[in-house]
């Protein structure tokens, strides 16, 4: 009975995601703010352009985190995303995290069907069905591991449909689905982790919000998109 309804739920929440591939193609840019301990620190930027078959989305994050007046966390992150015919073929970003950099490279073999990773804290291959952990896109609940965008980590997970829910966001109303992603691996040490809070609109299958807690409470809100 119960693989019957895992199972279950994965087909229904297949179709769901699904519907929702179409409105991301004619997208242009989203605009999410960083609050920790909802107080507003940073911004996450994402912009789309199309070159024929080509799609390039770039990101920007940035934050500061103050304590007594001094800074005691400090990122500034750029990166970008290829994609040809809806398969993700390369990502490249840059990092400086506390004046220490972090960098992430890679490629898709075609031939061998693996992405090559070169990153700062992991150097090899991922299965081609992972996703890079980046909150504009909806595929992250449908992946079995995620790729780190900024050091190239890659991290099996376990992702649950929690409950419809409605929230408000920026004086708007939405009908959201909310899940929770965490790692498969729960050995793993605390702050390596996946633990997140996922809203995701149900209309146009943004990711409205997300959430999670490390040396205080985080949420990234979707503000604008076009």
């Amino acid at each position: 009975m119960r693989v019957f309804f895992k199972l279950s739920f994965l087909i229904l929440l297949s179709i769901s995601l699904s519907a929702y591939s179409s409105n991301h193609k004619n997208l242009k840019n989203i605009e999410m703010e960083i609050f920790r301990n909802n107080e507003l620190i940073g911004y996450n930027y994402y912009f789309f352009k199309k070159d024929k078959n080509i799609i390039r989305v770039s990101n920007q994050v940035k934050f500061r985190v103050k304590l007594l007046g001094a800074t005691i966390f400090n990122v500034e992150s750029y990166g970008e995303e290829r994609y040809e015919k809806d398969q993700l073929i390369s990502f490249k970003s840059q990092t400086n995290q506390n004046n220490k950099k972090k960098f992430f490279n890679f490629k898709f073999d075609k031939e061998k069907k693996v992405f090559v990773i070169n990153g700062s804290s992991y150097t090899g291959t991922a299965k081609m069905n992972n996703v890079v952990g980046n909150w504009w896109n909806y595929k992250i609940l449908k992946s079995e591991s995620q790729i780190s965008p900024i050091s190239g980590s890659v991290k099996k997970q376990i992702v649950k449909l929690i409950k419809k829910e409605n929230i408000k966001l920026y004086g708007k109303n939405f009908k959201s689905e909310h899940y929770k992603i965490i790692s498969k691996d729960q050995n793993l040490p605390d702050d390596k982790k996946l633990d997140f809070d996922i809203w995701l609109d149900k209309e146009t299958g943004l990711i409205l919000k997300v959430k999670y807690s490390k040396m205080g409470t985080w949420e990234y809100r979707l503000k604008s998109f076009n």
